[in-house]
């Protein structure tokens, strides 16, 4: 029995070993350090990043995806503020999320004031068929002008439901006296 425990023993000491994990195959794509940071309180960043054979054409296009990162991202969050909004509100009517969706929308067209240019980097890259300029861009676009914007479409879109219901009782008063 003490044979069978120090064999045992000996097996586990002996797979127990520093073993390092497995590194995945692959070249590490580079980004730089300040990729995907959110550091500043005041406004949410997007990042883009484009390879063109132009530098200027390489900063328009890495500009432009930073800004459809954004409408994704701010239509993202502004559809989470406005289902908070109708839950706070007790409104489950099928007519106040069809108006939602339009301050979604809204919202999504007018949020881009105050957008402005963060960190940028470009460096020369080698690729098939020669040397491109490869850009990263990072874009600030303000949360205080994001919740203002959303505050005020909300505003004029509960106004408008407030008129429509009004209008809709109404026609049913008008509908029961004939």
């Amino acid at each position: 029995m003490a044979l069978f425990i120090t064999f045992l023993l000996i097996s586990l000491i002996g797979c127990g070993g520093n073993k390092t994990a497995a590194k995945p195959s692959g070249e590490t794509i580079y980004r730089p350090t300040w990729w995907f940071s959110q550091t500043d309180e005041a406004y949410v960043c997007t990042y883009g990043q484009a390879t063109k054979v132009s530098e200027t054409v390489s900063m328009d296009a890495a500009k432009a995806n930073a800004l459809l990162e954004a409408a994704q991202f701010v239509e993202t969050e502004v559809k989470g503020m406005i289902k908070n909004y109708e839950e706070e509100a007790g409104v489950k009517d099928p007519q106040v999320l069809a108006l939602s969706q339009k301050v979604v929308k809204a919202i999504s067209s007018a949020r881009f004031s105050g957008v402005m240019p963060g960190l940028m980097e470009t460096r020369i890259v080698e690729e098939e068929g020669g040397k491109r300029f490869k850009t990263w861009i990072q874009m600030r676009i303000p949360k205080k002008e994001i919740n203002k914007n959303m505050a005020n479409q909300i505003r004029n879109e509960e106004a408008l439901y407030n008129q429509f219901k009004a209008s809709q009782a109404f026609q049913e008063l008008d509908a029961n006296t004939k």
